[in-house]
């Protein structure tokens, strides 16, 4: 696609009236120009402020070109604003955009400060993206490992960045940021701040900047599951108690959380599921508190709760200090849980833990899209999975579609080529996975390290520009700061 990118050119600041001078047309010159010093607006008999050095306004095509202004008041700190407003026409995308020089190899922090007014999702329509250069203004290449087996001799050339970490700041303004380390051959860089795709729509941007700074730290997660049945117990706390030493186990690998299969309270007992259903918080989730506080680590346990006369199945979560955090109920019921009177769960909550953001599915939602991706959209990095069986293919999908990482604890034997207990990583490959009963995987990953694909680039990072609307989707605003 070619982009149409100029230097702006002086217009009326918000408030001004282009049509203003219609009344002037036929009058002689000498009038005109008296009648226009005293009727215009200040702003138009002044000089417009010139655009900071290197900013530059422009657009995909000219028809559906904003207006892209500046404001040299009303910023960050007392720096103009770069402003791009959409009138009532749909479709209308423009962006400013500046290049910065890099070096390669070299760390970068980059930051913006945008404030948005009338868009519809800000998510989709207010977008910032950074392209590698050389010094000719061509694109470079990456020595960034690819995700392999895909493309084959793919040349692997650093795709757009798309910095998505914001923060809602007490002034108004939310601030956008993220860290990278560019590309050996990389010159400069070509920061954008756009707007699109939101009729009668404002943003202002201010405060852009890319500076050098150390490489960010690793941010290590050991991610363990375990693969075992209950056998030989009469009663919950039975079940639950079996899988002690289990957890054990997982400490002494020096887990950070350790997945527990689906309804292990109800496995094996041959009981109606309302006479295995508890609160939760309950017995059972105060029994893997004793557990969670004495091995330092997170536990999520799949559980039947009662609430009232609803039942439930759920992934609850307990943290390090012994406290349970959360559950979730699921969301998709097979038919055999219907027929047996378990009620759906609504909601998606997503748990901020010590190792990062922690989403949990629960068995046949795996065979559909919606929840992990709605976990995946609040943010979830890791989603936990106590499974009693699902196809294995859709577990990957689960991961690879939204990026994330899924630890699963199955009762399904490996032999049966079906669901396993394992840990995968955000293509949906294998990391670990449990051959035998009685025992526990463990895989540590690194939640900073970037996964790139080839042409695609680093997809998590697209994911919220580029997923789709969903029917209800609320715009959904960045998180306060803290």
């Amino acid at each position: 696609m070619s982009i149409s990118a100029r230097r702006f050119s002086p217009s009326c600041r918000p408030g001004c009236r282009p049509g203003a001078l219609t009344a002037f047309r036929f009058v002689c010159p000498g009038f005109a120009l008296l009648a226009l010093a005293l009727v215009l607006p200040p702003c138009t008999r002044a000089a417009e402020a010139a655009v900071p050095d290197g900013w530059k306004a422009a657009a995909p095509r000219d028809e559906i070109r904003p207006r892209l202004t500046y404001d040299p008041s009303g910023g960050l700190d007392g720096q103009g604003r770069l402003i791009i407003e959409a009138d009532a026409r749909e479709g209308l995308h423009g962006f400013w955009t500046r290049t910065f020089s890099v070096e390669g190899g070299q760390h970068y922090a980059f930051r913006v400060l945008r404030k948005a007014h009338g868009l519809p999702f800000e998510r989709r329509n207010a977008v910032v993206r950074l392209l590698w250069q050389n010094a000719a203004g061509k694109p470079v290449l990456t020595d960034e490992p690819m995700v392999k087996g895909f493309l084959p001799g793919y040349t692997p050339r650093a795709e757009p960045e798309y910095p998505g970490e914001t923060t809602l700041r007490p002034d108004g303004w939310t601030e956008v940021t993220a860290t990278y380390r560019a590309p050996p051959q990389a010159a400069q860089a070509v920061v954008e701040l756009h707007l699109q795709w939101a009729a009668n729509a404002r943003i202002e941007w201010t405060g852009a900047a890319l500076t050098t700074t150390t490489p960010p730290a690793a941010r290590l997660a050991r991610l363990a599951s375990v693969h075992y049945r209950p056998v030989g117990g009469k009663s919950p706390a039975d079940n639950c108690r079996e899988f002690a030493p289990l957890i054990a186990d997982a400490a002494r690998q020096r887990a950070d959380l350790v997945v527990l299969p689906e309804t292990l309270t109800f496995y094996g007992l041959r009981r109606p599921y309302a006479d295995c259903a508890e609160p939760v918080p309950g017995p059972s989730t105060e029994y893997f508190g004793t557990l969670a506080r004495e091995h330092n680590l997170y536990i999520v346990a799949g559980l039947l709760e009662r609430d009232g006369a609803l039942i439930y199945n759920v992934g609850a979560l307990i943290g390090p200090d012994g406290k349970y955090i959360g559950k979730y109920r699921k969301v998709a019921l097979p038919r055999g849980e219907v027929e047996g009177g378990i009620q759906p769960g609504h909601e998606y909550p997503v748990f901020e833990t010590r190792f990062g953001k922690l989403g949990i599915m629960v068995c046949y939602d795996g065979f559909f899209p919606e929840v992990a991706r709605q976990l995946s959209a609040q943010g979830a990095e890791v989603i936990a999975f106590p499974v009693w069986g699902c196809n294995p293919g859709l577990a990957s999908a689960r991961a690879c579609e939204n990026h994330v990482f899924v630890v699963s604890s199955t009762y399904t034997d490996v032999a049966s080529n079906w669901i396993t207990t394992a840990v995968l990583d955000r293509t949906g490959r294998t990391l670990v996975q449990a051959e035998k009963w009685g025992t526990v995987v463990v895989a540590e990953v690194d939640l900073n390290q970037r996964s790139l694909w080839p042409s695609l680039g680093d997809f998590r990072a697209e994911l919220p520009h580029h997923r789709p609307v969903w029917a209800g989707e609320p715009a959904v605003r960045p998180s306060p700061a803290k």
